[in-house]
C-alpha cells in the first residue's frame, strides 16, 4: 500500500535592480542547497532555471509559500514583478540590501532621471549619439509594437512598493545567515510553527558591527581621516581610532565583522542597527563625538578628509535616507500600466 507523497512547499526567487550577488550567495550555502531542494519545489528562479513570467501569472494567489525577492525597484517592470510575486506568495522576503534599503542602485536618487539620461545618451565622453536618440517606452514598427519598461524618477525599496513580511539584510547576505533563515522557515512550514513577527529582520544580529568586531576600541579623538591605502592599519586596533572611516558604529551586526577582521573598514551593508532608521545620520552622530576640535574651520578641514560623504554614509541606504527624502513609487501612469497587466 502506497501513501501519498508529502507536498513540498513552493519556493520562488527573483531579482530586480541588483547586481546578482544575492543569487550567487544562495548557492554559497554549498551542500545545504540539497536540503533546500528536499524541502521546496523551486517554481520560479529565472537566473538559474528556465521559468517564464507567464508560469507565475498562471498560479493561484498565495500558491507560492516563500519568495526571496532581491533587488531594488527601478522600473515599472520591477514594480510589476514585485506586485505579482506579492500576490502569489504567502511569505515575501526582501532579500539583500537592494531590496531592503536600495543599495548601490539608489545612489542614483541623488540626481534626476533627466540628468542621468542626458549623461548616458548625450554628454558622456564615450557617447556617440549625434541624433540624440533616447529610449522610448513604446515604438511602433512594421511587425508590431516594441515596449520598454518605464524608468522611474527614483529607486525604491521593495517595501516602499508592496507589503513585505520579512527582511534579510546584507550585500549579499552571508551564507551562514541565509541557511539559518531557510532552515528556520523550513521548520516552520513543515511543522506548522508560528512565524516570526511580521516586519522582523532575519539573518542578522540585534546590535552593531562594532559589537562583534575583534579589534580593540579606545575611542580616541580623530584629528585626520585617512583612506585605507594611505596607512598600514595597526592589527588589533579599532580602524576608526586610526582615522579610517569605518561604519561599524552605524551598521547592524550579523556578518561576523568579516571585513574589519582583515583590516578593511565596514561599509555598512547590513544596514542600520535596531532602533535607528537612518544609517547616515547615525554615523554622522557617531563621528560628531570623536572629532578632535571645537574650532569650526579645523572641523571643516578634518571633514574634508571624507572624500565621498554621500557614497560613504548612504552607500547602501539612500532609498530610505531621511535627509534625501525616502523614495516613492513612480508616476501614476506606471501604476496604471501595472494594474492593467495584473488584470489582463
Amino acid at each position: 500500500m502506497t501513501t501519498e507523497a508529502k507536498r513540498k512547499s513552493k519556493l520562488a526567487l527573483y531579482w530586480a535592480a541588483s547586481c546578482g550577488g544575492c543569487e550567487i550567495a544562495v548557492l554559497d550555502i554549498n551542500e545545504k542547497i540539497l536540503d533546500v531542494d528536499a524541502a521546496f519545489d523551486v517554481v520560479f528562479w529565472p537566473v538559474a532555471v528556465d521559468f517564464k513570467v507567464k508560469d507565475v501569472e498562471a498560479m493561484g494567489d498565495g500558491e507560492i509559500d516563500l519568495c526571496l525577492f532581491n533587488g531594488a525597484i527601478r522600473t515599472s517592470d520591477n514594480e510589476y514583478m514585485a506586485t505579482l510575486l506579492r500576490r502569489k506568495a504567502k511569505i515575501l522576503v526582501a532579500f539583500g540590501s537592494c531590496a531592503c534599503e536600495g543599495c548601490i542602485p539608489a545612489l542614483a536618487n541623488t540626481t534626476t532621471k533627466a540628468a542621468m539620461f542626458d549623461w548616458v545618451y548625450r554628454d558622456s565622453p564615450s557617447t556617440l549619439n549625434p541624433d540624440d536618440v533616447r529610449p522610448q517606452e513604446r515604438t511602433d514598427v512594421a511587425v508590431g509594437t516594441l515596449r520598454l519598461p518605464a524608468f522611474w524618477e527614483k529607486v525604491c525599496t521593495l517595501d516602499q512598493v508592496v507589503d513585505v513580511d520579512y527582511f534579510v539584510p546584507g550585500c549579499p547576505p552571508q551564507a551562514h545567515q541565509i541557511w539559518a533563515v531557510l532552515e528556520a522557515l523550513i521548520d516552520i512550514l513543515e511543522h506548522g510553527k508560528p512565524l516570526p513577527p511580521k516586519g522582523a529582520v532575519l539573518g542578522a544580529g540585534d546590535r552593531t558591527c562594532c559589537d562583534e568586531c575583534p579589534r580593540t576600541r579606545q575611542e580616541k579623538k580623530i584629528s585626520r581621516f585617512v583612506r585605507l591605502h594611505e596607512i598600514i592599519p595597526n592589527p588589533g586596533q579599532c580602524l576608526l581610532d586610526q582615522g579610517v572611516l569605518c561604519l561599524g558604529p552605524a551598521t547592524r551586526s550579523g556578518c561576523g565583522a568579516l571585513c574589519v577582521s582583515v583590516g578593511v573598514p565596514c561599509r555598512g551593508c547590513y544596514g542600520p542597527p535596531p532602533n535607528s532608521k537612518d544609517q547616515g545620520t547615525k554615523m554622522i552622530a557617531a563621528l560628531a563625538s570623536v572629532i578632535d576640535s571645537k574650532d569650526p574651520e579645523q572641523i571643516d578641514r578634518i571633514l574634508d578628509g571624507i572624500v565621498d560623504p554621500i557614497g560613504t554614509f548612504y552607500r547602501f541606504s539612500m532609498a530610505t535616507a531621511t535627509l534625501a527624502g525616502a523614495a516613492r513609487p513612480g508616476p501614476s501612469g506606471d501604476r496604471e500600466a501595472v494594474d492593467e497587466r495584473l488584470t489582463s
